[in-house]
């Protein structure tokens, strides 16, 4: 009876084995992440695969389409963010630099400009009850013109009078 006991035994303690061995690779295997040797990270969304490349910090989508799947890149705030930080950090030593080199502005006089403007025409001197006012008068030209309108708009508003004079007076 031993030798059967035995066997059973072995048996059993190939089994544990076995188990042991099936469970230790799957956890194994559920423990890495999806990739190359453990790159990447995938976390399901609803159009697709969100993929995190571990290594530098990449975000992807992957979405399926007819021609299989295609994953490109998230566009990152943070890097377009530092990159305008820099430039502007490069922008203000360089104006740091340009005003410790000194002033730049060329034609600069150390006297002070005059109080008059010298291209302002000179007003001649004139005592206060020689002034005079001009307005020009209008042409002969230009008074026939303005008497030519008036004429016309007067005949026209006599027209109308009559005009609306005739409509009452039919209408009664």
């Amino acid at each position: 009876m031993r030798p059967a006991k035995s066997s059973t035994t072995s048996w059993f303690a190939a089994a544990i084995v076995v188990a042991v061995a099936v469970s230790g690779s799957l956890v194994a295997a559920q423990s890495a992440p999806d990739g190359e040797n453990g790159r990447y990270s995938m976390t399901p969304i609803p159009e697709g695969v969100l993929r995190l490349d571990t290594r530098t910090g990449t975000v992807s989508t992957c979405t399926k389409n007819d021609a299989g799947w295609a994953c490109y890149a998230v566009p990152d705030e943070r890097s377009a963010l530092d990159a305008e930080i820099g430039r502007l950090q490069g922008e203000v030593e360089k104006l740091k630099a340009q005003l410790a080199a000194g002033p730049t502005v060329s034609g600069k006089i150390d006297e002070a400009l005059p109080k008059s403007d010298p291209l302002k025409k000179a007003e001649p001197k004139v005592a206060e009850g020689d002034r005079k006012l001009e307005i020009p008068l209008p042409s002969d030209q230009d008074l026939d013109r303005a008497m030519s309108f008036l004429e016309k708009a007067w005949r026209r508003l006599i027209d109308m009078a009559n005009r609306v004079q005739k409509d009452v007076s039919g209408k009664i």
